[in-house]
């Protein structure tokens, strides 16, 4: 009777390490899933941002996060001028703009 009681706790105690395996294996599984899926391309998309911030150059013509247009006048280590009409200067942080405004705006 002892015997038997033991084998059940033995086999159920195998079954249960078993069932912790496979939680981890698909837990670990759904972390590359998300990581791949949906870190990497942010990263990616960071990066480019980051490089096309770094080539900013005079009169390359820009969009800010806000939706404004403008053409940069001088550039700073953290701040751009922003010429948005005749005579109408803005500066604001190089992590406001958004990207490079399409050609023919």
């Amino acid at each position: 009777m002892i015997d038997s009681f033991l084998s059940t706790m033995v086999i159920g105690q195998a079954a249960g390490q078993q069932n912790n395996l496979a939680f981890f294996g698909m837990m670990g599984m759904m972390i590359l899933i998300f990581y791949f899926l949906i870190m990497r391309p942010q990263q990616k998309k960071q990066k480019e941002h980051q490089q096309m911030l770094d080539a900013l150059k005079k009169g390359d013509k820009i969009i800010t996060n806000g939706g404004l247009y403008g053409k940069i006048t001088g550039l700073d280590e953290s701040t751009v001028t922003l010429e948005l009409a005749d005579r109408v200067r803005v500066k604001i942080a190089r992590s406001g703009i958004a990207g490079l405004a399409q050609p023919g705006k």
